[in-house]
């Protein structure tokens, strides 16, 4: 039986603190799918397509990795697809109380989905998304922030 997990999150833009979740969940899971999802408050950095290219960068060459898009409650999509785990990453403290209510909530919608929380390596842990942004907006050096091989487009 494949195990399959579904890491899902804006990713505005995937960042190295992101990949060393995936590489985690993969000890865990036989495949992972990376679901980029569709937030209707928040208006994008990067559009859809550019989130997922950055994605496919970063994971080129990885077993059992695959990238999907979608636009609906996060354990519909899982049904939709049959997979029963959801994986997300906290970077500290305030991260894991806002990720543990979203589980709680998930698991009253869906009781057979669950949740796994993974911290994120210490070395990763002072990575955001909204601080490679700011980083980007500002013209600066974004190297040692995002995964290795990643070329991210023109703004």
């Amino acid at each position: 039986m494949t195990r399959v997990a579904i890491f899902p999150g804006s990713f505005d833009p995937f960042t190295a603190g992101h990949l060393n979740i995936l590489k985690r969940a993969l000890t865990m899971f036989d495949k992972v799918i990376v679901a980029v999802g569709i937030n209707q408050d928040k208006t994008g950095f990067f559009t859809m397509e550019q989130k997922m290219d950055i994605i496919r960068q970063a994971t080129k060459g990885m077993d059992g990795v695959s990238v999907m898009s979608y636009s609906k409650l996060t354990v519909d999509f899982c049904r939709s697809l049959g997979v029963r785990h959801i994986v997300r990453g906290v970077r500290n403290m305030i991260d894991f109380e806002t990720e543990r209510s979203i589980a709680d909530a998930n698991r009253r919608l869906a009781p057979d989905i669950e949740t796994i929380i993974i911290p994120t390596a210490q070395e990763f842990a002072h990575i955001s998304s909204s601080a490679v942004r700011d980083i980007i907006r500002h013209d600066g050096d974004t190297s040692l922030f995002l995964p290795d091989g990643v070329v991210l487009p023109e703004k």
